[in-house]
């Protein structure tokens, strides 16, 4: 098995990926909006992901945070609300507020699961400063690591009663960053007291079955490098001062803040101490590459993931319900 999660070119495989996976052998994939249609045709791509890689447990990925970041969209599904929506709650009811994410959370841990996806990523962690770039702020849960921290639980809970797997990012923080990581390299300049604020949520959650890293430079532990490619601060900051030792995967490798070929790139974060990389644009020359050069994914790594992907059950709960329930709580602000 190959430490890398791949992406599809569309709503369902080629007869050239199907031979391509079947041999790389990676360790999961990630779905887009082009990879969705309705509940049937994702369903079945689903089930045709299993059955070639052979596996039950398969992370299927997917990013379904709500707001802008929703893969799976109206009117075949409902739309989610965004990280604000429960922060503004929280600033007037602070127990509806988490109970709601964990509604939330919930509901899409049902939806998800019914047809075939076995990972989301989410919740968001990251702490927003005021100066923060749109591509958090509009995504986060506040500006308080507590209440942060607490409607990330509840989301994760809730995603796993969904029969779902969530995964905390971006660690050790992006609510720093003042540019989109989708685009351009961030640096954050803040010291390391400062920076003991964007780690408390992680830190609360250290226990969380996966994780992601982020593409920021952050000049007071590794000036050199962004995080996904830093042992520095994988090591002693992600592992070691946070205690996360669940299964750590990159943000996507594509995204314009990283430099290099796709190869390059995936082989620097798995030496850099990653379990996994997140590779999402299906481009077969990238994925051929980064197969060729990456080794077989380490013991210590395969052992996150099957223990990440045993840390939830059988899904239980009525979706209609859960998200009535949400409503009628976020409705209180």
């Amino acid at each position: 098995m190959k430490p890398v999660i791949f992406g599809l070119s569309g709503p369902v495989l080629t007869l050239e990926e199907r031979a391509f996976f079947a041999d790389a052998e990676p360790a999961g994939y990630i779905l887009f909006r082009r990879n969705v249609v309705d509940r049937m045709q994702l369903s079945a791509l689903t089930a045709s992901l299993r059955d070639l890689a052979g596996r039950d447990a398969l992370p299927i990925l997917i990013d379904q945070e709500g707001g802008r970041v929703a893969r799976m969209s109206p009117p075949e599904w409902p739309a989610f609300p965004a990280g604000p929506a429960f922060d503004a709650l929280y600033d007037v009811a602070p127990i509806s507020a988490i109970e709601a994410a964990r509604a939330n959370g919930h509901a899409l841990g049902l939806m998800l699961n019914e047809v075939g996806i076995s990972v989301n990523c989410a919740p968001i962690m990251d702490v927003a400063q005021a100066d923060a770039t749109d591509a958090i702020a509009s995504r986060a849960y506040g500006r308080e690591p507590m209440r942060v921290a607490a409607m990330g639980r509840a989301t994760l809970e809730g995603l796993a009663a969904g029969g779902v797997v969530g995964v905390v990012k971006h660690m050790p923080g992006h609510g720093r960053a003042l540019v989109d990581s989708h685009h351009l390299l961030p640096t954050v300049d803040a010291d390391e007291a400062e920076l003991q604020v964007d780690l408390e949520p992680f830190r609360a959650l250290a226990s969380a079955p996966m994780g992601m890293t982020s593409h920021i430079v952050f000049k007071a532990w590794d000036a050199e490098r962004p995080a996904t490619l830093s042992p520095t601060i994988i090591g002693e900051v992600i592992r070691g001062r946070i205690g996360f030792d669940g299964l750590l995967m990159t943000d996507d490798i594509d995204m314009k803040a990283l430099s290099g070929s796709a190869d390059d790139k995936a082989a620097g974060a798995i030496a850099a101490g990653c379990d996994l990389v997140l590779d999402c644009w299906a481009r077969m020359n990238e994925m051929v590459a980064i197969a060729d050069r990456l080794g077989p994914m380490a013991e210590r790594s395969r052992e996150r993931l099957d223990a990440a992907m045993a840390s939830v059950g059988a899904p239980e709960g009525d979706l209609a319900e859960l998200v009535a329930k949400r409503d009628a709580l976020l409705a209180l602000a």
